[in-house]
C-alpha cells in the first residue's frame, strides 16, 4: 500500500485536555495498587519474600526445570538417537552423537553414544520433550542447580541419567503408554490418526 493511496485513512491521536496532561488519575490509581500491597503485607501478614533455603519452594506441576534422560525397564537410556529433540530445540543447546545399538538390543537401531545439553543456553521451552517420540527426555521440577563454571552447567548423558535417578520417585514419568505389540511399529500422533 502506498502512502498516497486513497483507501489509506489517517487517524489523528486524540488531543488531551490540560487536566488529562497532568496524569493525576493514573498516578493515584498506581499509588492505590501500591497501598493495597503494603496493607496486605502489614496487616494481613501476606508473605512476599520466601526465605530460601530455609523455606523450600514447591513449583507448580507444569514447571519446567532441569532436563533428565529417562530409562526403560531394563535400565537402558530410552533415547533412540533420532535427533528430533535437537532439531526442535530453538536455542540449539542439544548435541547428540548416535551409534549403532548392540545386537542384544533388538528394539532399536541406534542409541545415543553422547547426549549433551547446555543448561545455560537452554530457554526451558519444552520443545525437546514435545518432539521426542519415545518420551526419553523430560523437564523436571528441579530448579536449584548451581555450577561453579560454565563447563559444570553442560549436562552430559551420565549427569542427565543421574537426574533421572534422583527424581524418578518424586516425579514419575509423565507419559507412560503400553508397549506396542509389534516392536517395529512406528508411533502415530493422536491428532493424525484417522
Amino acid at each position: 500500500m502506498k502512502a498516497d493511496d486513497p483507501k489509506l485513512r489517517r487517524i489523528q491521536p486524540p488531543t488531551l485536555k490540560w487536566h488529562e496532561k497532568l496524569y493525576v488519575l493514573p498516578i493515584i490509581q498506581g499509588l492505590g495498587v501500591t497501598a493495597r500491597h503494603i496493607a496486605g503485607v502489614a496487616f494481613r501478614g501476606t508473605q512476599v519474600t520466601m526465605q530460601y533455603p530455609e523455606e523450600q519452594h514447591f513449583p507448580s506441576p507444569n514447571y519446567r526445570g532441569v532436563h533428565r534422560l529417562n530409562k526403560d525397564e531394563q535400565g537402558r537410556v530410552k533415547c533412540v538417537a533420532c535427533m528430533l529433540c535437537a532439531t526442535a530445540c530453538p536455542a540449539h543447546c542439544i548435541d547428540i552423537v548416535g551409534a549403532t545399538a548392540p545386537p542384544s538390543w533388538p528394539d532399536r537401531e541406534k542409541y545415543p553414544e553422547s547426549f549433551v545439553i547446555d543448561e545455560l543456553r537452554c530457554i526451558y521451552c519444552g520443545m525437546c520433550e514435545e518432539a521426542c517420540p519415545v518420551e526419553a527426555i523430560e523437564l523436571t521440577g528441579l530448579y536449584d542447580i548451581t555450577g561453579l563454571s560454565r563447563e559444570g552447567m553442560i549436562f552430559d548423558k551420565a549427569k542427565l541419567l543421574s537426574v533421572y535417578d534422583a527424581t524418578r520417585d518424586a516425579e514419575p514419568m509423565r507419559y507412560t503408554r503400553p508397549p506396542a505389540e509389534d516392536s517395529g511399529a512406528t508411533r502415530i500422533l493422536p491428532s493424525l490418526e484417522a
